[in-house]
Parts: C-alpha cells; sequence; structure tokens
C-alpha cells in the first residue's frame, strides 16, 4: 500500500544522536522537511555504507531546510556502541532512531515481519508530516543519497508551485511543466 500523500505518525521513541538519547516522535517531523531512511540493522555490511553516504549529504540537505532521522529495528543502546565502534556511524551527526519493536517500521510498511528487520526505506516527508516521496529497494541494493537532493528540491518546487510539475532528470532552475490540454500529445 502506498503512503504517498499520507501523514506520517509514529509515537514517540527513543533515538540517539552525537552522544545524546533524546526522545523523537512524528511531532517532531512537522514544521519543517524530513527525511526518515530506514534500514536492516547496526553492526552490518551495506547499511554503515549508506548512513555515511546519507552524512555526506547532511549539509546540503540542512541547507533546503530537511531534517534526517535513520531507523532501524535496534535499539537506542546499540545504536550509540556502533556510533562508538564504526568509523563511518561515528561521523553521524543526525538522530538515529529505535524501533525494537518494529512499530515504526510497520506504520511506515518497511517492516519484514518474518526477520523482524527494517527493509530499505527512504520516505521524504513534508513539513505537514504527508509522505511525497518513498523508496524501497532489496537488502542488498544500497541508496545513493546524492539522489535526494534533487527529489527533495522538487518535491519542494512543487509544494511552492501548486498546477506545475517537474519532468523527468529535473534540476532546480530548469524549465516545469503546466499540464494543460495545450500540452496533451506534444511531450
Amino acid at each position: 500500500m502506498s503512503l504517498i500523500g499520507k501523514k506520517v505518525e509514529f509515537l514517540e521513541t527513543d533515538a540517539f544522536q552525537t552522544g545524546e538519547f533524546l526522545k523523537v516522535s512524528s511531532e517532531d517531523l512537522l514544521g519543517k522537511w524530513a527525511i526518515v531512511m530506514f534500514y536492516p540493522a547496526d553492526f552490518s555490511f551495506v547499511c554503515p555504507t549508506e548512513l555515511e553516504d546519507l552524512q555526506e549529504q547532511y549539509d546540503a540537505l540542512s541547507s533546503l531546510g530537511v531534517e534526517v532521522y535513520s531507523v532501524s529495528t535496534d535499539t537506542h543502546f546499540v545504536h550509540a556502541a556502533w556510533h562508538e565502534h564504526s568509523e563511518a556511524i561515528n561521523k553521524l551527526t543526525y538522530a538515529m532512531l529505535a524501533d525494537p519493536s518494529g512499530r515504526i517500521s510497520r506504520s511506515f510498511d518497511v517492516l519484514d515481519e518474518v526477520s523482524g528487520l527494517a527493509q530499505r526505506g527512504t520516505f521524504i516527508i513534508d513539513p505537514q508530516g504527508v509522505v511525497q516521496a518513498t523508496e524501497v529497494t532489496s537488502d542488498g541494493i544500497g541508496r545513493d543519497a546524492s539522489q535526494l537532493l534533487d527529489k527533495v528540491k522538487a518535491a519542494q518546487y512543487v509544494a511552492k508551485n501548486p498546477g506545475e510539475v517537474c519532468p523527468a532528470k529535473w534540476k532546480e532552475g530548469e524549465q516545469t511543466l503546466t499540464p494543460g490540454l495545450d500540452l496533451v500529445g506534444k511531450i
């Protein structure tokens, strides 16, 4: 079931961020753009490469008014231990949400009920808490966080310019389309 156009809601959960434990809920996502990135497990193989890659895009995403959250079914204590023992994860400055019960992963429809682990899911959420874009990949397929920049820019543009749409490979500043009878069959 697609979550596009649906409001995200999850109860408060524990999180780890740069040496501190904190609480995060869907209320914290309101009022700004957010990326919520699910991954299967701490102390694994593809996951640290993805989270480090996301950190490399963090400043650019922040400059667009985007807050980043990673989520796995590990506890916040495991996130802290991983942060201490992994060079890649030690670089992270965004919040790592704990979902040991799987309820957040389940609410985003990315929980693998057999393994109890989250699938690789990425969600772009607008300031009203509504999902605007999603991508879910197989466990062995790592994601490229640089692709999020263009997706966020397109989502923000469309939100500010109702009635306009961004064509394939759109980059900020390029021409958009205004759907209408005059374009039918001419693209």
